[in-house]
C-alpha cells in the first residue's frame, strides 16, 4: 500500500458516506487540518472557481494527504496536464467539470490513470508515496487503484449519458453538479424539483448497476441533503469554507447585536 492511503476511496468501497468540504477562499495549508479537525474526509480544492494556483493546490495538497484527508481537486478543463500536474504534486483525486458524453468521461480517465487503464504521463518519485523511491510497476498498479477519478454531470444532457458514463472503466465517482444542473434545466436555485430528482435516481441506478460511487453537490439544505442520502449517494461535498465563514459570522454578529446593555 502506498505511504498515504485514500481515506475517500476507502470509505466509498466500504459503504460510507465520504464527507467533503469546499476549499475555495482559504490560502493556506491549514485548510487540511481544520478539515481533519471538523471531521471532513476529503479536501475539495476549487481551481475551477477561484484563483488557486498550481503551485498552492499542490502544498494544500500535500499537507492534507500526510493528515489523512483526501486532497481531490476539480481542475478548471479538460487538457490533460489539467489533471497530471495536480496529480504528479499530491492530489489524490481529480474532479472533472462538465462532462457530458462518454467520450469526455474516457478522455478525464485517460489523463488521470496510468497504462493500460489510461496514458497518464510516467514520471519519478511521487509524493503520495512520500517520495520513496517505488519500482514503476509498483507505482503505476498502486496509483491507478488508489487515484478518485470523478466526473461531474451539469446538463441534461449529461444525465441522459449517465449510464453510459457510469459504464466507463476507471470512472470511480459520477457527481452531480446540482447547481448548474438546475440552470441548465431553466430552474436554477430549485434543487427539490421533481426533474432534479429524477436526475439523482438516474444516476445512483448508473452506479449502482455500474458499481461506482454517486456523489452530490450543490445541495445544501439539510432536510434535502438527508433525502438524496437516503436514496443513495455517497460522496457528499457538504459545504464550503466561505459558507461556514459566513454562517458562523453571521450568528455571532446577530447574538452580540441581541445583548442587553
Amino acid at each position: 500500500m502506498p505511504l498515504f492511503p485514500n481515506r475517500t476511496k476507502n470509505q466509498l468501497e466500504a459503504g460510507n458516506l465520504a464527507l467533503g468540504l469546499g476549499m475555495r477562499v482559504l490560502r493556506t495549508v491549514d485548510a487540511g487540518m481544520i478539515a481533519k479537525t471538523t471531521g471532513f474526509d476529503w479536501l475539495f480544492i476549487d481551481m475551477e472557481h477561484s484563483s488557486l494556483d498550481v503551485d498552492l493546490a499542490s502544498q494544500v495538497a500535500v499537507a492534507a494527504m500526510a493528515l489523512g484527508v483526501t486532497p481531490i481537486v476539480r481542475v478548471p478543463g479538460k487538457e490533460h496536464h489539467h489533471a497530471s500536474r495536480l496529480l504528479d504534486c499530491g492530489a489524490q483525486g481529480i474532479v472533472v467539470p462538465h462532462v457530458d458524453t462518454v467520450e469526455e468521461a474516457e478522455r478525464a480517465v485517460s489523463h488521470c490513470k496510468y497504462p493500460p487503464v489510461g496514458h497518464r504521463s510516467m514520471m519519478g518519485v511521487l509524493p503520495q508515496f512520500a517520495y520513496e523511491s517505488t519500482s514503476a510497476a509498483d507505482a503505476v498498479r498502486l496509483s491507478n487503484e488508489q487515484i478518485l477519478v470523478t466526473v461531474m454531470l451539469e446538463t441534461p444532457k449529461a444525465i441522459a449519458n449517465a449510464d453510459a458514463i457510469a459504464a466507463v472503466p476507471g470512472v470511480d465517482v459520477v457527481l452531480i453538479g446540482t447547481n448548474d444542473l438546475c440552470a441548465e434545466m431553466g430552474i436554477p436555485g430549485q434543487f427539490d424539483d421533481a426533474r432534479v430528482e429524477d436526475a439523482y435516481r438516474a444516476v445512483i441506478a448508473a452506479c449502482k448497476k455500474h458499481r461506482k460511487h454517486p456523489g452530490m453537490g450543490g445541495v445544501y439544505d439539510p432536510p434535502l441533503m438527508a433525502k438524496y442520502i437516503a436514496m443513495g449517494m455517497r460522496m457528499i461535498l457538504s459545504g464550503g469554507d466561505l459558507s461556514f465563514l459566513m454562517a458562523g459570522a453571521k450568528a455571532r454578529t446577530a447574538f452580540l447585536r441581541g445583548v442587553k446593555l
